[in-house]
């Protein structure tokens, strides 16, 4: 019986082990690696993690379904660096608004997501670490295509919505309160914009609230315990990602380790201060400027791996995934 037992967990263990690694062969790898000079690679690991709202891989019915809309190029909706420390501090995600006025190698100043639109994965990374000093160590990228499939792999996920949410252009309608939001939703809540009084900055804090949750699912026993679901989970989620050519899986488990901090209340969950969100640009857009003074205190200890045991002022701040 004993001997049964062992053999039993050796091929459970396996199994668990299998699992991702098999995935793994599935994502997809793009060259995010920038030309000419970087910043230093310092203490502490750095990782770039992005939502595109690429439209590959939704049907015709889904793309309806989910209020996506037909729009072609690449664009960004959601931009965070991730500071996994090595010196004892709590993991810290970033946001950094789409709409932030920087500097674009090449291009003069345009909103950040600019970059990636012109250049892809290997301009934003090179804009991002201009304009903090931080060196990227890692580049993960999820599209639309991906995000509802991961979702409804782990039979939804627990958020509290703080108010009544109607948003056509997400396809949302939804009444606050806390709630199991489907795929859809799920999209549609991370997704929505104009809605919100704080607009980009609003929108980041949600889509730092979502991966806390979606984080906190996959790691109950209803998905781990359940092979099917466990497997689910893992092809949903290879299936829609992409990663830098030098990011290895041990990079990806540090990304999703530092989520599910956040999600225990153990990692720091903040937006890059800002001065103004409505700041008028030489083109008369309206853009996010960033708090230069504050900022730059920000990623200062982010580059030199200065444990944060709390946000710097003028940041704005969410611990944890779904209070």
């Amino acid at each position: 019986m004993l001997v049964v037992l062992l053999v039993l967990l050796l091929a459970w263990v396996g199994f668990m082990v299998w699992v991702p690694m098999h995935a793994w062969g599935a994502v997809n790898k793009v060259d995010n690696i920038p030309a000419g000079d970087r910043p230093a690679d310092t203490s502490g690991h750095n990782y770039l993690l992005v939502g595109s709202d690429s439209r590959e891989g939704l049907t015709t019915a889904q793309r309806k379904k989910y209020a996506t809309g037909d729009a072609v190029g690449q664009r960004t909706d959601t931009i965070m660096l991730v500071h996994v420390s090595e010196s004892g501090g709590k993991p810290v995600m970033v946001s950094l608004p789409r709409d932030s006025w920087v500097p674009i190698a090449g291009h003069g100043h345009d909103k950040i997501n600019a970059s990636y639109s012109i250049g892809g994965p290997k301009l934003l990374t090179e804009t991002v670490e201009q304009a903090t000093g931080i060196h990227v160590d890692g580049y993960v990228e999820i599209g639309l295509g991906g995000f509802a499939s991961v979702v409804d792999s782990v039979g939804g996920v627990d958020l509290c919505v703080p108010r009544d949410m109607k948003d056509k252009k997400a396809g949302i309608d939804l009444k606050k309160g806390c709630q199991t939001l489907d795929g859809g939703n799920a999209l549609g809540y991370v997704r929505s914009r104009y809605e919100d009084p704080l607009g980009d900055i609003g929108r980041g804090a949600r889509q730092r609230q979502f991966l806390g949750a979606l984080m906190k699912k996959a790691a109950t026993p209803s998905t781990v315990l359940i092979p099917w679901r466990y497997r689910s989970f893992a092809d949903a989620s290879a299936a829609g990602l992409a990663v830098g050519e030098g990011t290895g899986i041990m990079d990806a488990v540090r990304v999703l380790q530092a989520m599910r901090a956040v999600s225990n209340d153990q990692g720091l969950s903040l937006s890059v201060p800002t001065s103004t969100l409505s700041y008028r640009t030489s083109t008369g857009a309206l853009a996010v400027k960033w708090d230069t003074e504050r900022a730059k205190a920000l990623f200062t200890a982010l580059k030199n791996d200065e444990p944060l045991t709390q946000a710097p002022p003028g940041t704005t701040v969410r611990e944890g995934g779904n209070s």
